[in-house]
């Protein structure tokens, strides 16, 4: 039912988007709406549909007294403006467009699998637009010990092609992240709960790396690349906080404001010469530490 629902919103939202400014009348989106679902679009509905998108997208559906006309305002700049509703809208519209076209383009779109990201992430984000609590059964990475958790699903984040919720926990009495494709089952308690009013979860994630909430105090890091790397950098920043700080012809300097954390380590590990971290020293010292051991690794046997 929550998914059918989600389906239905994601359509009013696309369909008003390529409509423009202009909009639509509720008789053009009656016709399209039957000629999709094949029911018609009481008025009613359609208004149940434009407070829930409001609630859920923040996006708000407005109408031209004078035409009757329904509109997104600004709907060709949206996904610049407001990322995070443009994130989820994508997310389930190709998901959906995939769905319906898999038959017809079989061995023609290729996608990289999210671990039991579509198993769980309707249920989760219907739990979070009507505030009710959950319980999971959960693994952790290091342990096949299952264990319990009572879940109040404050967000859902996506990194590094992996899903997470992001929710108060009764048993240890704070904010904690779990990884959906560790969740062995989940079901909800029938109870409701209040969400925070001042939780914002880029606000939360604001100078973290991944989904790693540090205790460890911010630092700026600053690094330099190539100007090919700087291109694919500019792209795709290493977090939100990258700024570009210099240029000398040769290469470019940024900055990072972040916790340092291992996963942190790994990424800019993992741009290997591409960039080199100017300061500060421990995080240099760590990266020449583990280039060191790699080296040793690979430099220990000769090949045959």
């Amino acid at each position: 039912m929550v998914q059918e629902l989600l389906k239905k919103y994601i359509w009013l939202v696309q369909t008003l988007i390529r409509a423009g400014d202009r909009g639509l009348t509720l008789e053009e989106l009656d016709r399209r709406w039957e000629s999709r679902f094949g029911t018609g679009y009481a008025r009613r509905t359609f208004n149940n549909h434009r407070e829930a998108v409001e609630e859920l997208f923040d996006i708000r559906i407005r109408c031209n007294r004078s035409t009757s006309r329904y509109f997104i305002s600004g709907a060709a700049g949206m996904e610049d403006s407001d990322a995070s509703a443009a994130w989820l809208i994508n997310t389930f519209t190709v998901n959906e467009m995939l769905s319906l076209s898999r038959e017809r383009l079989s061995g023609r779109v290729s996608v990289e699998d999210i671990p039991s990201g579509q198993r769980y992430l309707t249920a989760i984000i219907g739990a979070m637009t009507e505030n009710s609590e959950l319980k999971i059964a959960y693994r952790k990475y290091t342990s096949d010990e299952v264990s319990e958790y009572t879940l109040q699903p404050y967000a859902v984040k996506e990194s590094a092609r992996r899903w997470y919720l992001v929710a108060w926990c009764h048993e240890r009495e704070a904010v904690r992240v779990y990884g959906l494709d560790r969740i062995v089952n989940l079901e909800h308690t029938g109870r409701q709960f209040r969400m925070p009013q001042d939780f914002d979860v880029d606000a939360l994630f604001a100078t973290n790396f991944g989904v790693y909430l540090s205790s460890e105090r911010p630092v700026e890091i600053v690094f330099k690349a190539s100007v090919k790397e700087a291109g694919y950098l500019r792209d795709l920043p290493i977090h939100p906080s990258q700024k570009e700080t210099g240029n000398d012809g040769e290469r470019i300097t940024f900055s990072i404001f972040v916790r340092p954390n291992e996963s942190l380590l790994m990424e800019l590990f993992r741009l290997g010469s591409r960039i080199e971290v100017v300061s500060p020293d421990p995080i240099r010292e760590k990266l020449m530490s583990e280039a060191s051991a790699l080296s040793e690794l690979y430099g220990s046997r000769m090949p045959d």
